[in-house]
């Protein structure tokens, strides 16, 4: 199966795209299997468990509002986020639950969505729905998986999509033929090699095996103006974060002192990672306030690469009007990156930890600006190896639950580490010793080394020595 670079970069809601966006497209997945198999007017009760990590810290991922909202119909991509919490109250309340808003059937969550701590056996993150009538004989069930990034599998292994996103002619993932495919990174550089063709025209003309030049571009500058309205939104917000912690928001009070004293720069040449450190917080308190972004790959890991983006944007290109074929060019190679990542390794933070999630981000990241930045392809591969190589073995000990410690600074760091990964990359020739494709492995064999307890379950690393407030 292909993987398009919007699978990579998908417009959802926060806080998680492996707890909240995937659960959500699974959960509507399932109404909709229900609404063409058995007919929703033969369901008079239906009743979800989660497993493993999703039950671990599903609550304060949000997976159980997720689910709900799922199985009323809504979709990640769509949804408005100041609607989220009314349905929720709705649903709550009334103890009743309408199947994509038709079927109103009873829901009491401690009766109807049930927390397992095992795990299913294909992946930490499992879910399994289940219909009845009104004998109370189940009808259906279906299991499912939420493998990271929005990503989600059924038993067989096949990938689920959002109904949404099958409707739509020209849509990624099922078609073969591609132009110029490639699985690793060294095919990805034979193809570059082979053609003259650099990262991101290999992903245009693969692009535009299911859409329009003209489409593809306009979908990128949508994921683009997402991001950028995520910023925008994290530096106008103010307050503190959901949850018990209560966490402040700072991203606001960062962007009035660094506007407020332009000045500093003149003084401090390091003062633009200030602003580096701001678009990656800004874009990760909206997502773990619940707001819009874009899973980048995931949503754990949404700010380092619209950070990055801005920094190219605002600090090398001054106008981001004027270069509208250079944030191509950025989410591209991004892009392209993250699919060998997607299609070796992982980007579950439940599977190998948070070298998937920041960890890949990072190398996308690095990657892409080193390729806005006139490298080769070589530098490129090597700048985007660099990112992981230095993020190997990060466990993902969200505490609370909740993605927000460490998660918001996190992804400032990962900024910052792609900035210089780009730049040590461009100082060489574009030869070294760990291909992307050893540094890949590795991170995926660490992940498999790695103790349960520090791979999203709250159950190890700072999760266990930070007392919540």
């Amino acid at each position: 199966m292909s993987v398009s670079v919007f699978d990579l970069f998908k417009i959802g809601i926060g806080p998680s795209s492996s707890h909240t966006v995937g659960p959500m497209i699974a959960a509507r997945q399932f109404a909709c299997q229900l609404q063409a198999g058995p007919g929703l007017a033969a369901v008079h009760g239906v009743t979800v468990e989660l497993f493993g990590s999703l039950s671990a810290t599903g609550v304060g991922h949000g997976t159980d509002k997720a689910v709900l909202l799922g199985l009323a119909g809504h979709e990640p991509d769509k949804i408005d986020p100041d609607q989220i919490e009314p349905a929720i109250a709705a649903i709550r309340a009334g103890k009743t639950l309408a199947l994509l808003g038709e079927r109103t059937v009873p829901f009491t969550e401690k009766e109807h969505l049930l927390f397992r701590r095992k795990s299913l056996p294909l992946h930490p993150n499992g879910l399994c729905f289940h219909a009845y009538d009104a004998e109370g004989t189940e009808i259906a069930q279906r299991e499912f998986y939420s493998v990271g990034g929005g990503f989600v599998i059924d038993a067989s292994g096949e990938r689920v999509l959002n109904q949404a996103a099958t409707a739509q002619p020209g849509s990624a993932g099922h078609q073969q033929g591609l132009p110029h495919p490639f699985h690793t990174g060294a095919e990805l550089l034979a193809q570059c090699r082979a053609t003259g063709l650099t990262p991101a025209q290999v992903m245009a003309a693969n692009e535009e095996h299911w859409r329009s030049a003209a489409e593809v571009q306009r979908q990128l500058m949508a994921i683009w103006h997402t991001m950028a309205g995520a910023v925008r939104r994290g530096c106008a917000s103010t307050g503190h974060l959901p949850g018990p912690m209560q966490v402040r928001r700072r991203a606001a009070e960062l962007h009035h002192k660094l506007s407020s004293a332009p000045e500093a720069a003149l003084r401090d040449p390091l003062s633009m990672l200030d602003w580096v450190n701001l678009y990656a917080m800004a874009v990760n308190e909206e997502n773990a306030a619940g707001g819009r972004v874009v899973t980048a790959p995931t949503n754990g890991a949404a700010g380092v690469i619209p950070a990055v983006l801005h920094y190219y944007v605002n600090f090398l290109q001054g106008n981001c009007k004027a270069d509208e074929d250079g944030i191509a060019t950025f989410l591209l190679t991004a892009g392209a990156i993250g699919i060998i990542y997607k299609e070796n390794a992982s980007l579950s933070g439940a599977e190998v930890g948070c070298q998937g999630e920041v960890g890949v981000a990072c190398s996308m990241a690095a990657g892409a600006l080193a390729a806005v930045m006139g490298g080769t392809p070589e530098q490129i591969e090597n700048a985007a190896e660099i990112g992981m190589e230095h993020n190997l073995g990060m466990t993902c000990d969200p505490v609370g639950g909740l993605v927000q410690i460490p998660c918001i600074e996190r992804n400032a760091m990962g900024a910052i580490k792609a900035i210089n990964a780009a730049r040590m990359a461009l100082r060489g020739d574009g030869q070294h010793v760990v291909s992307l494709d050893k540094v890949i492995k590795t991170m995926m064999q660490t992940g498999a080394d790695m103790k349960v307890k520090y791979k999203e379950t709250s159950r190890g690393g700072l999760a266990v020595n930070v007392v919540e407030c």
